[in-house]
């Protein structure tokens, strides 16, 4: 197996992972609980996950299934933001599934992990990315920054639950 592969498949795992362990949390809290914010400045279990649907919408949905660029991110961290349950779960999993597509089409073409997708983006500089990243800088990218979310909604969903179960 030749190291795309190797790399491909880990973040594979690693966001399959994550999608049930979200999943598994997600079914576990009222409404309330997925609104709850444990300080005016803390973010919701609402906002980390409307959070993980933009960064999915930008860099995977727009970059690879033509969704026109979502210029609302602004959206993701407003206070009071308000999401049902199976909205979250609905969320999460199209999410999910859309990075878990990018990744399945990377591992039957991984020369494409050298492509630069978005160069046809408007210009942008996050200091981390900007519009001549591969798609291998970007997967890496989401690689550290979205699981640090997966662990922020099981951190706030154990601090509203006390207890979670994990089967």
């Amino acid at each position: 197996m030749d190291s795309s592969s190797i790399v491909i498949n880990l973040l594979l795992r690693k966001y399959r992972a994550d999608q049930k362990w979200t999943r598994i949390v997600i079914e576990q809290l009222s409404e309330e609980d997925l609104c709850w914010s444990p300080t005016p400045e803390s973010n919701s279990i609402a906002n980390l996950i409307a959070h993980i649907s933009g960064a999915a919408r930008y860099w995977f949905d727009a970059a690879y299934y033509g969704t026109p660029l979502n210029e609302y991110r602004s959206i993701e961290f407003e206070r009071e933001l308000q999401m049902s349950k199976d909205q979250a779960l609905e969320i999460s999993k199209k999410s999910y599934d859309s990075i878990i597509g990018v990744l399945e089409l990377m591992k039957a073409n991984p020369e494409r992990l050298l492509e630069q997708p978005y160069l046809h983006y408007p210009p942008f500089d996050s200091g981390a990315l900007n519009n001549q990243c591969t798609v291998l800088e970007m997967l890496l990218h989401q690689f550290r920054h979205l699981p640090s979310h997966t662990g922020q909604i099981m951190y706030i969903a154990k601090m509203r639950k006390g207890h979670l179960v994990w089967d």
